[in-house]
């Protein structure tokens, strides 16, 4: 990402929450209406904040553990978009009033909960600048998982022998038809394995599926 930054593909701001609060103490989290464990950020200084960067007028993204499941997809889409905003949460959540105003997209990223929003957004911005031009070669994209219905095929490289175990032989032949026949099959087996549900027969070819 720093390389991507120095030549100007990508740029970003930080932008601190409580720099907006209306107190002396800075203070940006109360406890939640209705009772219950936890603190609530504040609306003000965060819609402050937000105001700050123009997010009305911008693409406004918030991971939580309560949105919707973070995909290849939707990182596609994102990384289309001139500007970001994202909101990086704290302990139970924001309040209800800024997601209605602000957010376009609330975005999970797994099924578990952490404890600061900085490193969800740092995962989203990850898998985001990583697709804009010129970041990465377009061949090297076009073969990872996720960019379509297969997971990605395992990968070697020297020592030939590691431990007795062996580069598979056809990737030492040099017959470029046959290891893409090779890579296509253990893209299934691993799909198979590890994410079923991705699989689907209809968006493979009949070679994948033999």
């Amino acid at each position: 990402m720093e390389k991507a930054v120095e030549k100007g593909l990508i740029q970003y701001e930080l932008v601190n929450i409580r720099d907006f609060a209306l107190d002396r103490h800075r203070t940006c989290d109360d406890a939640p209406y209705g009772g219950g464990a936890g603190m609530v950020l504040k609306a003000e200084p965060l819609a402050g904040a937000l105001d700050s960067v123009g997010a009305l007028s911008k693409r406004t993204v918030f991971p939580t553990p309560s949105g919707v499941q973070y995909k290849q997809k939707l990182a596609e889409e994102l990384a289309q978009e001139e500007e970001i905003v994202l909101i990086c949460g704290r302990y139970e959540g924001i309040d209800q009033r800024v997601i209605d105003e602000y957010v376009d997209d609330e975005v999970c990223i797994g099924d578990y909960v952490i404890s600061s929003g900085e490193i969800s957004s740092l995962v989203v911005i990850d898998s985001i600048y990583r697709l804009c031009d010129g970041v990465i070669t377009r061949e090297s994209l076009e073969e990872e998982s996720f960019q379509g219905p297969l997971l990605e095929y395992p990968h070697y490289t020297r020592p030939e022998v590691f431990r007795e175990n062996k580069v598979p032989e056809i990737l030492l032949s040099g017959h470029h038809a046959n290891i893409e026949k090779w890579r296509l099959k253990k893209r299934v087996e691993k799909t198979e394995l590890n994410r079923p549900d991705l699989l689907d027969l209809n968006k493979i070819s009949d070679e994948a599926k033999c």
